[in-house]
């Protein structure tokens, strides 16, 4: 039975490496991906043409050609930073965020009360926290 376990386990960590970008991951980008990244987690989806207006539309000097802009973004799909659909021109992008990790707080919160509620109980068993 433990050959399940372990193979649930694995699953779970590849799942974790493999659920998109967090917010901290932006400053290994270069400055025109991060760039991109920034203008599309602004929006929901955009379309390359729709991304294409919105970059050359910068004043910071920085122009690009479509073909550029196509190969920025065929990185950043392959690196998992952006889900693309379609083909080329035709396509649409969004950006890959990380699930967010449930907090471990509350069982840390929980087991420090169930701790002390049974010390408190040890100490003096006709306690039972009705005063």
């Amino acid at each position: 039975m433990s050959g399940l376990f372990d193979r649930l386990q694995n699953e779970i960590e590849g799942r974790e490496k493999e659920d998109g970008i967090s917010p901290l991951d932006l400053a290994e980008l270069s400055a025109p991906l991060r760039k991109i990244i920034r203008l599309m987690l602004r929006e929901v989806e955009l379309s390359f043409d729709r991304l294409w207006e919105a970059l050359s539309g910068t004043e910071d000097g920085e122009q690009m050609s479509k073909d550029e802009l196509g190969k920025m973004l065929e990185t950043l799909a392959k690196q998992g930073w952006l889900i693309s659909r379609g083909e080329k021109d035709r396509a649409s992008y969004k950006v890959n965020l990380r699930r967010k990790p449930g907090s471990s707080l509350a069982q840390g919160i929980w087991s420090a009360l169930d701790d002390k509620i049974e010390k408190r109980e040890k100490a003096d068993p006709k306690a039972d926290g009705d005063e």
